[in-house]
């Protein structure tokens, strides 16, 4: 028997532009990184996992769990399917604003704006900014990781104002994510439902009282809107510098049992329940790219 798991997330399926893939491409690779963890692993129920090594009972060999992060429409129409096909659990993250239309995913409004960009120069924050095909995914990068280290007031406004300077073209991305009726669904087949946060804010960018309210909030309405009990957090983008010593008093306070960070590595029994290791994984990494990130954290432990 073993004593240590480890948890993989993923996001979306298919490509998007903030997320690239060949088009068709990412429901194959997944499947095909799903076998692998099967072939090689042993697939677990994330909480019932969680709960027994804190408990300090044994584990299956090799235990893994696996996980989506914010609620892709595909998650539903492709993730889903799969995981079922292949016998296997899984745990999705949702964000209950974005499943209610109140939010927008900002990062895939902003690749949308690029992307779309009518306008090939502008000036932002006194320089210049050109928009080529050579620059264009490069300035994106870099707006995306600095509006994460901003509050969420402040983000919303960058990015209108971005939109605004951008002009771009056509309509914005529609039905990229599921909203309430396809949480229910997830629900019905069988699958276990966490909390991503109420608004997919960058939690360590908020006041201590708007982190509490926040995780609050969310917990209460998936499990009202659900009919199901949340134990489960994943902080929003979760590294080390995206969650703080408020936000797991928060997570606390909430009433979550457990809560993910995006921090490479084993969990143990000796792990934070509320700094929960996973591994972040694509489709574009195929099945070399999950197969070399287990050996890394194999050799890291050993």
């Amino acid at each position: 028997m073993g004593r240590r798991l480890l948890v993989y997330a993923w996001h979306n399926v298919e490509g998007t532009w903030c997320f690239p893939n060949a088009s068709g491409r990412g429901a194959g690779q997944v499947r095909r990184q799903l076998e692998l963890l099967r072939r090689i692993g042993t697939v677990v129920p994330l909480a019932e996992a969680l709960r027994d090594l804190a408990e300090d009972r044994p584990l299956p060999p090799r235990a893994v769990a696996i996980t989506f992060d914010d609620g892709y429409q595909d998650n539903l129409e492709l993730a889903a399917p799969i995981l079922e096909s292949l016998d296997l659990p899984a745990t999705f993250f949702l964000v209950p604003s974005m499943l209610s239309g109140e939010v927008q995913a900002w990062w895939e409004l902003l690749g949308w704006a690029v992307q779309n960009a009518s306008r090939m120069e502008i000036r932002f924050e006194g320089r210049s900014v050109t928009l080529d095909d050579a620059h264009r995914r490069l300035w994106y990068d870099e707006m995306a990781e600095q509006v994460k280290h901003t509050d969420r007031a402040k983000r919303e406004q960058v990015v209108k104002d971005l939109i605004a300077l951008l002009m771009p073209t056509g309509p914005p991305p529609d039905g990229l994510f599921m909203n309430w009726d396809g949480a229910r669904e997830l629900v019905d087949r069988g699958f276990a439902i966490g909390s991503h946060s109420q608004y997919h804010a960058i939690l360590a960018q908020e006041t201590p009282e708007e982190q509490r309210r926040d995780l609050t909030e969310s917990r209460r309405e998936l499990e009202d809107r659900l009919g199901i009990a949340v134990d489960l957090l994943a902080y929003p983008n979760g590294r080390r510098c995206d969650y703080d010593a408020h936000t797991v008093a928060g997570a606390r306070y909430a009433g979550y049992s457990f809560a993910l960070t995006t921090r490479e590595g084993y969990n143990e029994s000796a792990t934070p329940p509320y700094e929960v290791r996973r591994t972040c994984v694509s489709p574009e990494y195929g099945v070399l790219g999950i197969a070399a990130a287990t050996r890394k954290m194999v050799r890291a432990a050993a």
